[in-house]
């Protein structure tokens, strides 16, 4: 590994949990994984709230979350540094 390599997450918990409310950073884009959509389409704004539903890994390196828009109809998998928690008063802890 190299000194301007990025860390590799998994070797830490992850940061976002299935249920946690979350907030968009960005405007992400469809790279071309989402079915129906175009390629290059955003997807979700940045600003957008969702709730985290599973978290998978990439090329065993990184968290990905799948997080769901319910305004959008949809599920879009994203990267912790795309997301902020977003506070749920709703939620019991």
């Amino acid at each position: 590994m190299r000194d301007d390599d990025p860390p590799i997450e998994v070797y830490g918990p992850p940061r976002f949990r299935p249920g946690e409310k979350v907030r968009s950073t960005k405007n992400v884009k469809n790279d071309g994984t989402m079915a129906g959509r175009e390629i290059g389409e955003i997807v979700v704004r940045k600003g957008d709230v969702g709730y985290v539903r599973d978290v998978g890994t990439f090329l065993q390196q990184f968290y990905v979350y799948a997080v769901e828009f319910a305004e959008h109809h949809s599920v879009v998998g994203m990267r912790a540094r795309e997301l902020a928690a977003e506070p749920d008063p709703e939620r019991v802890p």
